[in-house]
């Protein structure tokens, strides 16, 4: 049996990145789903951490991933991953204010994860549409299309209903770019010598 190449060891392990990262949002999805009714400080603080841990291994995955990216997919993947970061960052310098900011919280939160969700979704949106080639491009639509939507309906809920379905919608969020991640981004490294590239 022939040992894997140099190319086929680094198409292994970018895949193995790859799926690392959709298991990630899984978990954080259900995470989210299991905990949604939490009081705002506390959405705040887990948001917060999926944020800032999402944004770094986004960033992580997309650099190393770059030679096999376009140079635009790259630019927007590092954009997500820079807003999931300034999100999250954004988000742990609110609690420090303490709990009296609540309010303020949950409305700055609410601004936040739909803004990132809105250009998130569309990324994943035009990605998967131009390759439409690539096995599984159907659950990357779908992400986009469900997190554009998620994103819309966040900025359009009252801040006085937000505690009740934040959680829940930040989980669902999650749970479909983890898939995403594990059907659609990693068929990528899975066509070595194809030439092809996202």
């Amino acid at each position: 049996m022939n040992s894997p190449t140099p190319l086929q060891r680094t198409e292994d392990s970018l895949r193995g990145l790859t799926v690392a990262e959709g298991i990630l949002m899984v978990v954080l999805g259900l995470l989210a789903l299991i905990f949604p009714l939490l009081a705002s400080v506390w959405v705040t603080a887990v948001v917060a951490i999926a944020f800032l841990v999402g944004g770094l291994v986004g960033w992580i995955n997309t650099l190393t991933r770059a030679a096999r990216l376009r140079r635009w997919v790259s630019f927007w993947r590092l954009v997500i991953a820079s807003l999931f970061l300034v999100a999250g960052l954004w988000m742990v310098h609110q609690l420090a204010a303490g709990p009296m900011t609540a309010a303020i919280q949950v409305a700055g939160l609410a601004l936040a994860l739909g803004v990132v969700f809105l250009l998130e979704g569309l990324v994943a949106t035009v990605v998967a549409l131009s390759h439409r080639q690539v096995r599984g491009w159907g659950w990357g639509l779908a992400n986009g299309l469900v997190t554009m939507g998620l994103g819309l309906l966040i900025l359009t809920i009252k801040p006085v209903n937000l505690l009740s379905v934040l959680g829940l919608l930040v989980g669902i969020s999650f749970m479909f770019s983890g898939i995403d991640l594990l059907t659609f981004s990693a068929s990528f490294h899975s066509q070595r010598h194809s030439g092809r590239s996202q």
